[in-house]
């Protein structure tokens, strides 16, 4: 079973119905055992934001399951191109994105789509960063809030990105709508079906990164690029010394 946190951080919770992911189930015996690393990113900076909330309460539940989590503040984050990528709080994104095997996604919808705030921070990470893919085989878990009734758009707005920073998006996501009701005025969500959702999706996220963090390498390893890799080689091998 994987190392759990303090239940008592988790007050809505059902603690009987709260259990343990099985690693020797997901796990090959020569797999990592270190805690999962999870980076989770939210898209809003209003003082009481709802995208935060439930970044905050979906890294609570990480952290329960035995994961090692941190949370990216995105305030001070230039507009891409507005900035040299070595500004010091792009980097500290993409140190937290490298560090990191597999993320959750928070963002609100406005007029239909994901935040610029959200945007923002998929845009500053690169698919390839030097010899490095901060991205490529982590998995991904994606979640909104709306101030309306539930939408999707911008969840599958982000299923879109997250393939194309070639991540393994679990099946299971979250939308809140009306998220202004779902939320104490401490900021920790309500119990609800709502909330019981969140909690899934977080051990789903959970059970897919013990699953497939020790074959990411293997999983993503690709004709094409054995293709291009043989033809650099040769390349370099033929040029003609000086």
């Amino acid at each position: 079973m994987s190392r759990t946190g303090d239940s008592d951080d988790l007050p809505n919770i059902e603690p009987a119905r709260l259990h343990p992911v099985d690693i020797d189930r997901l796990a090959g015996s020569d797999a990592p055992r270190h805690p999962p690393r999870i980076l989770v990113l939210y898209g809003s900076l209003r003082e009481r934001s709802y995208s935060r909330l439930t970044a905050e309460e979906a890294a609570r539940l990480l952290r329960w399951y035995g994961c090692e989590v941190e949370l990216f503040d995105p305030s001070g984050l230039p507009l891409p191109d507005d900035a040299e990528a070595d500004h010091p709080r792009v980097q500290a994104l993409r140190d937290l994105a490298t560090w990191s095997e597999g993320m959750v996604w928070v963002s609100p919808e406005r007029h239909g789509a994901m935040t610029g705030i959200m945007k923002t921070q998929i845009d500053w990470l690169p698919l390839s960063l030097g010899g490095v893919r901060p991205t490529q085989g982590k998995t991904l878990a994606v979640m909104q809030v709306s101030g309306g009734s539930q939408s999707f758009n911008a969840v599958n707005q982000m299923r879109i990105l997250g393939r194309w920073m070639r991540m393994v998006t679990i099946p299971n996501q979250s939308s809140i709508p009306k998220a202004f009701n779902e939320f104490d005025e401490a900021g920790r969500m309500k119990p609800s079906p709502l909330y019981a959702r969140v909690v899934d999706v977080c051990e789903e996220l959970v059970k897919f990164t013990w699953l497939t963090r020790g074959h990411s390498a293997y999983l993503t390893d690709r004709y094409s690029e054995r293709v291009e890799s043989v033809e650099a080689l040769s390349e370099r091998v033929n040029q003609p010394t000086l």
